[in-house]
């Protein structure tokens, strides 16, 4: 039995179910899956729920079915299923349904019921829903009944398949199905074989008695790959080694190999051994495919370490012949190629000349130059460029004496560039017809940019050898290339991590300040009307300086009368004295530092259309100027942090009309009812997308306040539109049918004729008398409220029903209860309870939490608390959440 909890970690029956259906849920492709087990009075009770619908898991959970409702054979039509399960069928609408039995040897112990939209089950579908319900047999000889007996002599088989599922060195799978398979069968053996084109591979040999002649074993396997089948059965006469039978089962579905076992005896036609070895075989195939798609990412792993450490070795060395020689035979080595060459371009960048090459003779660079004029132009936007039959193609016609003349079949090339600066060329010659795939591709990319910078690093560091201050140079350049990465990094990580303009602002300026250990950097944009540049983000150096250097960076610079380049041309300006006076007051006070020896700079932050603001640099430092190269860093970065500022400002302008378009469909004030205190928040996603939550008031004839809270499905502009038809409806329904139950009846009818298919709304709906303290509430799939009694624990308001928009005539039970004066009801979307942390749910029980220990501050006080505690656990929403508070006064 420890063979089955300890790989999965699953330390209970309803955990282990709740396991199995979620994956049948995935596989089978199923809306819909309900794993049940008998109980006492012999029907059979649901013990795992999985449902699309919210609405719909709820109704499942808990539910039964009586005595003899469950089959002995499977059941796929809707007329041959129980009444109870019909019922959820056809308000479901599902096209595909499918009952089966769980059974224990004879006995049918329980059911596995899956039901879908789209479709009947195919045959692959129903084999993996049989394997199901033997897996859940198999959960309860491994746990019982769920009262910590196990069933006993649970079967070795079964369970050998269910560790070798949860097994978790898939890299060893073959091993692993050997050896489990011989042992929990009691073979003599037992051999994997793996299909290829050539035929049957041998791919793993487990047992204490392997055949002495294992051609029976290969001509059996060769049999079953020509002609798939389920099961064969061969007989082993002692002559070719231990007597006994060789049975060959398929591994998956199309079959990717074999699985024999050498028995003793044969075993009986319809032995139930034969199908449980075919349940087994199941749980076998898809051990192997993990194992081979874990083996294919450690290749593509070890490939990326090869080329890191290709790169590595290049660089340790800084030597150009080096650095070459190193990426060929590498190269080489990763794609499987005898013939490639590194070519290094002269200085019109159109002639090349070979720096390394393998296996190569002849004028190739001509090939190569070729190439390089396609990467030029037609094939510039790749950035690589591959011909898989060079003598056909007819982009290499005019080389194809040189194709011939070397016997090159085909190419792949990619540019060596750094940044704007054509380097060379990486050329690879494969065998005709080989392609790169997506990886290689990718790695190939990689290896040219790399090598690229490899190369130049190789070419300043031997020019260093000659000249010692060009050494110091290139070894300057090299520390604000990386320090220039860093900071680039720093700003794009600080916008793709918060997405706020604010942020990535701060980030620039401080960023800016430590790559080129000025004293102070200001950035100014355009105010609203677009008359001045203001602060708007501003770092100093040192914390002694910043109140002085605040003061002086803090003004803002008119952009009229004077109009200097930098806001026109786009282009740096270093100031002096007299540039600073001519710019007016917010430079003026920068005058008595230039005319003592310190620097200042103005660089524009501009996109390709238009300039976002300035970046002002203040060195103080005489000896640090701003000039030279340290301001064409400066200049460079400043373009990289415009790109960055310009996506933030588009994301907060694009977010800025999101939010207002949402709060648009919100009610601007919260009603005054006799007798009751009212508040609401809404806290928007971290997402521009507009979302679905949508609440509004209404005061009914009868003096009650009608309050609706509710989530419409999708984002955007669908959603805007599907919630402003949600508030139609409130207003135009409530007072026409203003008890809860009636009026989603209604709303369901006009939903499920206004909106999209596969489209629904979950709704609350609940009316409230302040005077007498009577609460009337209905659901339609959404969560259930919470009661907050004053000084007591929070309570859920129990009700449910489908939500609007799925099926037609539909009734939803409406709940009533009193609230005294002090108490809450607290009404929420999804967005609250199901807000993350490193995977974790903030959940019901620290909703509950908050409400219990805050449920004496008024409505809208409350509301925020709630919303202010979700977002501390969980940073910046991933979903809208949407609060409501009604309390009694």
């Amino acid at each position: 039995m420890a063979v089955t909890r300890e790989p999965t970690g699953v330390g209970g029956l309803d955990e282990a179910l709740a396991g199995i259906v979620q994956r049948v849920a995935e596989v089978a492709r199923a809306d819909v899956v309900v794993a049940r087990l008998a109980d006492e009075s012999g029907g059979v009770t649901t013990r795992a729920v999985h449902a699309t619908s919210a609405a719909l898991r709820a109704e499942l959970e808990g539910s039964r079915l009586g005595p003899g409702a469950v089959p002995a054979e499977e059941r796929d039509e809707l007329l041959q299923l129980p009444a109870p399960l019909r019922r959820v069928a056809e308000r479901f609408g599902a096209s595909g349904m499918l009952q089966l039995p769980v059974r224990d040897g004879p006995a049918v112990i329980g059911s596995l019921e899956l039901l879908r939209r789209r479709g009947d089950f195919d045959e692959q579908e129903r084999r993996l829903a049989r394997a199901a319900a033997d897996e859940i047999a198999l959960a309860r000889f491994a746990f019982g009944d769920g009262d910590g007996s196990a069933v006993a002599a649970p079967d070795l088989l079964a369970l050998a398949g269910d560790a070798l599922a949860a097994a978790s060195d898939e890299t060893r799978a073959a091993d692993q199905v050997a050896t489990l398979a011989a042992e929990a069968a009691g073979a003599r053996a037992c051999l994997i074989w793996r299909y290829e084109a050539q035929g049957p591979v041998l791919a793993a040999l487990s047992g204490t008695a392997l055949p002495a002649a294992p051609a029976i074993a290969l001509e059996a396997a060769q049999r079953a790959q020509e002609a798939p089948g389920s099961l064969a059965v061969d007989r082993v006469d002692a002559s070719e080694g231990p007597s006994g039978a060789l049975v060959t089962l398929q591994l998956g579905e199309p079959p990717q190999g074999a699985l024999q076992l050498l028995l003793a005896e044969v075993p009986a036609p319809g032995d139930p051994f034969l199908d449980r070895l075919g349940t087994f075989a199941v749980r076998a195939a898809h051990a192997l495919r993990a194992g081979d798609r874990r083996r294919t990412l450690a290749v593509e792993l070890e490939r990326s370490r090869a080329l890191l450490t290709i790169v590595g070795q290049a660089i340790a060395q800084l030597s150009l012949t080096h650095t070459l020689d190193t990426a060929v035979e590498h190269v080489s080595e990763l794609l499987g190629a005898e013939r490639l060459a590194v070519y290094l371009a002269g200085e019109d960048e159109q002639r090349l000349e070979p720096a390394a090459e393998r296996e190569l003779t002849g004028p190739h660079a001509r090939v190569a130059e070729r190439l390089l004029e396609l990467l030029l132009g037609p094939a510039r936007g790749r950035g690589l460029l591959a011909v898989p039959y060079a003598a056909s193609d007819p982009r290499l016609a005019g080389v194809s004496d040189v194709l011939e003349e070397i016997g090159i079949e085909a190419a792949v090339a990619v540019p060596l560039r750094v940044r704007d600066d054509l380097i060379g060329l990486l050329a690879v010659y494969p065998d005709v017809g080989r392609e790169l795939t997506e990886n290689e591709e990718s790695l190939l990319l990689a290896l040219a940019a790399q090598l690229a910078v490899a190369v130049q690093n190789a070419r300043l560091h031997e020019e260093t050898k000659r000249l010692s201050t060009e050494r110091t140079r290139a070894l300057e350049a090299e520390l604000e290339a990386s320090r220039r990465l860093r900071v680039l990094y720093e700003i794009s990580r600080s916008f793709s991590e918060s997405l706020s303009l604010e942020r990535t602002l701060e980030a620039v300026a401080r960023t800016i300040v430590d790559l080129l250990e000025v004293d102070a950097a200001a950035l100014r944009m355009p105010d609203e009307r677009g008359t001045s540049l203001v602060p708007v983000a501003m770092h100093v150096r040192e914390e002694r300086m910043t109140e002085a250097m605040r003061a002086i960076l803090s003004l803002p610079q008119p952009l009229t009368p004077v109009r200097p380049t930098v806001f026109r041309g786009g282009q740096a300006l270093l100031l002096d004295p007299r540039t600073a006076k001519e710019l007016g007051p917010a430079h003026e006070p920068l005058v008595p530092f230039l005319e003592k020896g310190s620097s200042a700079a103005i660089i524009p932050l501009a996109t390709q259309t238009e300039i976002l603001g300035t970046l002002t640099l203040v060195s103080l430092d005489p000896d640090r100027p701003l000039a030279g190269e340290r301001l064409e860093v400066a200049a460079s970065v400043a373009g990289q942090a415009a790109l960055a500022l310009d996506n933030a400002r588009l994301y907060q302008q694009q977010k800025q009309f999101a939010d207002s378009m949402q709060h648009s469909l919100l009610p601007s004030e919260r009603p005054k009812a006799e007798g009751l205190d009212v508040g609401a928040v809404y806290a928007s996603s971290a997402r521009m997308d507009v979302g679905g939550d949508v609440f509004d008031f209404l005061e009914l004839g009868d003096g009650r306040l009608a309050v609706v809270l509710g989530d419409v499905t999708g984002h955007g502009v669908d959603a805007a539109a599907d919630m402003a038809m949600a508030k139609f409806v409130f207003r135009s329904l409530a007072r026409e049918h203003p008890e809860p139950g009636d009026f989603l009846a209604a709303a369901n009818e006009i939903v499920l004729e206004e909106t999209g298919e596969g489209k629904f709304i979950t709704l609350l709906y609940l009316a409230v008398d302040g005077r007498k303290g009577e609460l009337v509430c209905a659901s339609a799939g959404h969560p259930p409220p919470r009661i907050v009694p004053a000084g007591g624990s929070p309570v859920p308001l129990r009700v449910r029903g489908l939500a609007l928009g799925i099926a037609e005539a539909q009734t939803y039970a409406a709940e009533r209860v009193r609230l005294e004066p002090g108490d809450a009801v607290v009404l929420y979307t999804d967005g609250l309870p199901e807000a993350r942390r490193d995977g974790e749910l903030y959940g019901e029980d620290r909703l509950d939490a908050v409400l219990a220990s805050n449920a004496s501050l008024p409505a809208e006080e409350l509301a925020k608390a709630l919303v202010e505690d979700c977002r501390a656990f969980a940073g910046e929403l991933a979903d809208d959440c949407a609060v409501v508070v009604v309390k009694r006064v």
